[in-house]
């Protein structure tokens, strides 16, 4: 089978043997992969530690076609599925550990990730699968991560207490994840700020029924002057200028929500002491879901609550050129990838 493989930083298209279940293992035959900038990450590099080599890929859709042993219980051939859980976590967790109880299974002792799914077919962990309805096309499989991602940071609003009806600033809102987060935070009743750059990205920020979209250049002044600071900012841009302006957006007391994982290069997140003291906020990671938030957000995918925008499909061997187009901004929302055998 056809596989996409990382050597030593180079991306390779490889024939590659197909794998077969273990135990509580489906194995999947794939039909779309969706593109993260996770995986333009790992095949430039950008993270200082992570490995160069290897299979790459961590959302797709598929059917399964193989049971392992005791993946019966929870899967069963011909099921149509979305697998993924945003990579991290998504391939094993014990289901007994105090993270795994409180729903946090990527902080298992014991957890393993989901990378691979640029191929034709891939074994997962049975459990981790959520089945999906007719009415959930292929082209949805960026849910599996991206939307997915969002849909996590959205869930966090409430638990620190930000109520529907208040402003959240999604900080680059016309990407893979932030599309998402815009319609999410939307319909969970939030007056959604799109902040991106660009007219077109404004214009596809209102789109998606964002209550206001601003230019990252004009937010500050914008959003002090509409709306007196927002309550939250959800940051899913991978530059530091995203995480600063985020913080710059928040009222006093708000919530700070950091997703986008800039290169190493960018360098770190600093605080001014007094100005933290000043503006008491809140800060927070947000990364992926469990396998409940991705039986809701498929929910909703189905209610046609949330849609992912594509703005490139392409074959496994355009992998490459995908991955120079999203490095270069040359599309909105997500590309899929929707023939894996050549």
């Amino acid at each position: 089978m056809q596989a996409a493989r990382l050597e030593d930083g180079t991306l390779e298209i490889q024939d590659v043997p197909t794998p077969v279940p273990g135990h509580e293992e489906a194995l999947i035959r794939i039909s779309a992969a969706g593109v993260c900038h996770s995986d333009l990450h790992l095949a430039r590099g950008d993270w200082v530690g992570v490995p160069t080599s290897g299979g790459i890929g961590h959302e797709a859709i598929g059917e399964v076609v193989a049971l392992g042993p005791g993946a019966e219980r929870y899967s069963a051939v011909g099921d149509r599925v979305i697998l993924g859980l945003g990579g991290t976590g998504g391939g094993y967790w014990c289901g007994a550990c105090e993270y795994c109880m409180r729903g946090e299974p990527r902080h298992c002792e014991q957890t393993l990730g989901i990378i691979g799914t640029f191929a034709e077919e891939f074994c997962v962990y049975a459990k981790s699968l959520v089945k999906l309805p007719d009415n959930v096309g292929d082209e949805e499989a960026p849910l599996a991560c991206g939307g997915l991602t969002a849909y996590g940071a959205g869930k966090k609003l409430l638990k620190h207490h930000i109520q529907p009806g208040r402003a959240v600033a999604i900080i680059g809102a016309a990407g893979g994840l932030g599309h998402y987060a815009v319609q999410i935070a939307s319909s969970f009743g939030y007056k959604v700020v799109g902040v991106d750059i660009g007219a077109e990205r404004l214009q596809f920020i209102e789109s998606l029924g964002a209550h206001l979209a601003v230019d990252a250049a004009d937010a500050e002044e914008v959003v002090q002057r509409e709306l007196g600071g927002v309550d939250a900012a959800i940051v899913f841009s991978a530059r530091m200028a995203g995480f600063n302006l985020g913080l710059k957006l928040l009222r006093r007391g708000g919530l700070f929500v950091a997703v986008g994982l800039p290169a190493t290069s960018e360098g770190n997140l600093e605080l001014n002491p007094f100005e933290f003291f000043f503006k008491d906020p809140t800060l927070i990671y947000s990364a992926v879901g469990n396998v409940q938030d991705m039986r809701e957000l498929v929910d909703m995918a189905a209610a046609g609550q949330v849609k992912s925008h594509i703005g490139r499909v392409g074959k496994l061997s355009e992998l490459g050129a995908v991955f120079d187009e999203l490095e270069a901004g040359k599309y909105v929302g997500r590309a899929v990838i929707t023939d894996l055998s050549g």
